[in-house]
């Protein structure tokens, strides 16, 4: 994908993300070690242009709710239940 080395960066660490699991914004910052770059990495998570392959609906807010997804919140909803639900159903 074409971007800047931080976007790459970002999308990177987001393929690091488990199947089934979120973390937040601040999370996803810490793990590029940007702790300050928080709304540089939801800038750069808003850009990623393979949203299944390269998850970035795992990145949900700070105080857990979920926020900003190119395919709609009820996208972003809809694949973090399937994801659990599918992970569920394996145990």
């Amino acid at each position: 994908m074409k971007g800047t080395d931080f976007q790459k960066s970002v999308w990177h660490t987001l393929t690091t993300i488990p199947y089934a699991h979120k973390i937040t914004y601040t999370e996803l910052a810490a793990l590029i070690g940007k702790e300050n770059a928080v709304r540089a990495v939801g800038n750069a998570n808003g850009k990623n242009r393979l949203n299944i392959i390269v998850p970035c609906h795992r990145i949900i807010g700070a105080n857990g709710s979920l926020t900003g997804y190119s395919g709609g919140l009820w996208r972003k909803e809809w694949l973090l239940i399937h994801e659990q639900c599918s992970l569920n159903k394996e145990e």
